[in-house]
C-alpha cells in the first residue's frame, strides 16, 4: 500500500518592503511521504520569499522535470525556477537553460558544505543561478512553526525575513553562496 502525502494549510500574510508587495495567501502544501518536515517548511519559506500571484508549487519530488516552485509567464515560459537541496550540476544546468532565473536553497550543514566545495567551480558560469544556504539551527527553528494548520505573518526587508505566528517570532537570514548576474525578480 502506497503512503499518501500529508496535507498542510498555511494562511500567510506577506509584507515585502523591498518590492512594496503586500499579499495574503491561503496555501496548501502536500508533504511527500519521503519529505522531511524541515524540507517542507523550507519550501514554504522559499514561496514566501518569492511570493507572487503566479508563483506555484509544482509536483516537486514526484516530478523529476519540475522544480519545487516556479513562476511562468503568459507564454508558458519559466521565469523563476526554485530548487531545494543539493542537486547535481546536470540538474542545475537544465534549470538554468529552461528558466530566466534559478534560485537554489541549500541546507544540511555537513553535506551542503562538502557539496559546495565540489560543485562551486562547475556552476560559476551559470549566470542566472543564485545559491542561498540556511543554517541548520535556523531551519530547526523554522520547523517549529510547522503544523497542519498555520497562520503566519512574514515581513521581508533587505534580504531578511521576519516570520511570526501567535506564539513565536524568527529572524531568518540566508548565506549567499552564489550571486546571480540576472536581476532578482522575487
Amino acid at each position: 500500500m502506497a503512503l499518501k502525502a500529508t496535507i498542510y494549510k498555511a494562511a500567510v500574510n506577506i509584507a515585502d518592503m523591498d518590492r512594496n508587495f503586500f499579499h495574503d495567501a491561503n496555501l496548501t502544501l502536500a508533504q511527500h511521504p519521503s519529505e522531511t518536515e524541515q524540507r517542507m517548511m523550507l519550501r514554504l519559506l522559499a514561496w514566501i520569499y518569492h511570493a507572487d500571484e503566479r508563483l506555484v508549487f509544482t509536483r516537486g519530488l514526484s516530478a523529476e522535470d519540475e522544480p519545487e516552485i516556479w513562476r511562468k509567464n503568459d507564454h508558458n515560459g519559466i521565469e523563476l525556477w526554485v530548487e531545494l537541496g543539493l542537486p547535481d550540476e546536470k540538474r542545475l544546468k537544465k534549470a538554468c537553460n529552461q528558466s530566466r532565473e534559478v534560485v537554489l536553497y541549500a541546507y544540511g550543514e555537513r553535506a551542503a558544505k562538502v557539496w559546495w566545495s565540489q560543485i562551486e567551480g562547475k556552476v560559476r558560469g551559470f549566470e542566472n543561478l543564485r545559491i542561498r544556504y540556511i543554517e541548520d539551527e535556523l531551519l530547526t527553528q523554522l520547523t517549529a512553526f510547522g503544523s497542519r494548520t498555520m497562520n503566519l505573518q512574514a515581513t521581508l526587508q533587505d534580504g531578511t525575513i521576519w516570520l511570526s505566528d501567535a506564539q513565536s517570532n524568527l529572524e531568518i537570514h540566508f548565506s549567499e553562496w552564489k550571486e546571480s548576474v540576472v536581476k532578482e525578480t522575487r
